[in-house]
């Protein structure tokens, strides 16, 4: 049974402000690429970089051909977010944070949704306690997020340690799927108040959630959402523009 075929309630701008705002919250969580912006930053970025020669040919002609691997289902989500923040293995830290605070400032900003830049503000007026997960790597999620005041140790995302500013291999975390309710638990955030995201890969932490909120949801999630009685938002700017369900 297809979304269509199942009655689901999608909420007015109006509406679903209101809702929140009314849900009396001390905690709120935020999927990123696709829920607070358009697009898939993750992918936005590896692509933009390998442009911009941050590593080698050898590394890049890997990623590209692993990555069509992904997109035809032999790779999966998990292993591709990770391999994404692997491929800067032995740059420093630094370079990447910079690197990325120029993507973000020319791709993401111009895409972030406008109703949801009003309501973070909104809640963080109202001291609520933000945070972000995504599967996309770390450098430009704090950077992407760094807007909405959501500080840098409320930032859970796709990671590799850095050693003495270089960048390893070695992954931390890779939050997508159940990996996300995980690393929410992890931090103790075990029944969040609200959880906002918009592909099936928070369907684990929406269900986490006392109030789930599927926001531009992509045409799995929005099924879910039904099942699950939900409702769901779309912001303007998302309106007919295809779902970005991977690499978040």
């Amino acid at each position: 049974m297809t979304a269509a075929q199942i009655e689901i309630h999608k909420w007015t701008a109006q509406e679903f402000k209101r809702l929140v705002l009314e849900s009396n919250l001390k905690v709120a969580v935020f999927d990123c690429d696709g829920t607070l912006w358009g697009g898939d930053a993750g992918y936005g970025f590896m692509a933009w970089s390998l442009e911009q020669g941050l590593v080698s040919r050898s590394t890049s002609d890997w990623i590209d051909t692993r990555h069509r691997a992904y997109r035809s289902g032999q790779v999966s989500e998990e292993e591709i977010c990770g391999e994404m923040v692997q491929i800067y293995a032995g740059l420093r830290d630094q370079e990447l944070r910079a690197a990325a605070a120029q993507y973000v400032k020319e791709f993401v900003h111009p895409q972030i949704f406008a109703e949801m830049a009003d309501l973070l503000a909104e809640l963080r007026a109202a001291s609520v306690d933000l945070w972000a997960v995504s599967s996309t790597n770390r450098w430009v999620i704090a950077e992407g997020v760094r807007d909405f005041l959501i500080p840098e140790d409320h930032i859970l995302a796709a990671e590799v340690r850095v050693k003495d500013g270089l960048i390893t291999s070695e992954i931390l975390d890779v939050p997508t799927d159940a990996g996300k309710a995980v690393a929410l638990k992890r931090v103790g955030l075990t029944a969040p108040d609200a959880v906002f995201g918009n592909s099936i890969h928070d369907l684990a932490m929406l269900e986490m959630a006392r109030h789930p909120y599927p926001v531009n949801p992509s045409p799995a999630l929005l099924e879910a959402a039904a099942k699950n009685g939900w409702g769901y938002f779309r912001p303007a700017a998302a309106e007919g523009v295809e779902t970005v369900v991977g690499g978040e």
